[in-house]
């Protein structure tokens, strides 16, 4: 049930969005959970952070052209099972599940990436709202490179930091603004969300656009983020780069063999024989 402005106020029970299926035993062994299983703040930041942590930002199957399913038994076996990573679609419909199974009140939305600009662009990015010890909070495991490792409360000019990395939320009119440091005194808008709840055909309709509409940044070529508390790594195709707290950035070209290995060693991604063989007819056909 959702109160004023779609906020959460009751543990979401619509068949809809699959949550019973979910195996959580096996999700938090996955993400190395092994605290309370109790509704509070302190759980939810522990279950973000280990999601975050295990299960890394990956579009292999749609830069291959194959169709990504959100059914969650689907997403629960790639990303729980077989050791894989996925997309915000289905990072955030996994994490969604999981907070229902555990007792959380959770919304789910729509947001538009900004990347530092303000045009409107599609809402092709998930996030939910989260209703733990009194307040409202952000999670979001979907977005990858600088995405939050722990929630941000609802409130115009929260903050978090997790070691040396710091994330801010902004109320803009209808606009809620999740920024990062620009290393120059500013910040820098990564994407905005209205409180608007979203249903399972909406999150259906925006998947089918980022997975399958020419120029979408996930469709044909490979991406792959991960965020831990001293780098983020973003690899695009073949171009690996690194950026450390301290502002150093590192990047490399590697070659297609490299490209595979480093999906495993550096983003956590389990790809098995026919997986490693597509990527590389892949790259050798671009």
């Amino acid at each position: 049930m959702l109160g004023t402005y779609g906020l959460p106020v009751t543990v979401e029970t619509d068949p809809e969005w699959q949550s019973d299926r979910l195996d959580l035993d096996a999700y938090l062994g996955r993400i190395g959970f092994t605290g309370p299983r109790t509704p509070t703040a302190d759980t939810l930041h522990r279950v973000l952070r280990g999601h975050m942590s295990a299960i890394a930002f990956e579009n292999v199957d749609i830069a291959l052209g194959r169709t990504v399913s959100l059914d969650l038994d689907r997403i629960q076996e790639k990303l729980v099972r077989a050791g894989r990573g996925g997309y915000c679609y289905e990072n955030n419909l996994l994490l969604a599940a999981a907070l229902d199974r555990l007792g959380f009140p959770v919304t789910r939305l729509l947001a538009r990436i900004r990347q530092g600009e303000t045009r409107r662009r599609f809402r092709t990015h998930t996030v939910l709202l989260v209703r733990a010890d009194g307040r409202v909070w952000l999670a979001d495991a979907g977005y990858g490179y600088s995405g939050l490792m722990e929630a941000l409360p609802l409130e115009d000019g929260a903050t978090s930091s997790v070691a040396d990395w710091t994330w801010r939320l902004v109320a803009q009119g209808p606009d809620w603004v999740v920024e990062i440091p620009d290393g120059d005194g500013g910040w820098f808008g990564m994407y905005s969300f209205r409180q608007e709840p979203q249903f399972r055909i909406d999150f259906e309709a925006a998947h089918y656009l980022s997975s399958t509409r020419p120029g979408s940044p996930f469709v044909g070529q490979l991406v792959a983020q991960k965020e831990t508390e001293k780098e983020r790594r973003l690899l695009r195709d073949k171009s690996l780069e690194i950026q450390y707290a301290d502002g150093r950035v590192e990047r490399r070209e590697l070659s297609a063999a490299e490209t595979v290995c480093a999906l495993d060693e550096l983003f956590g991604v389990e790809l098995n024989d026919e997986d490693e063989r597509a990527l590389l007819r892949f790259f050798a056909g671009k």
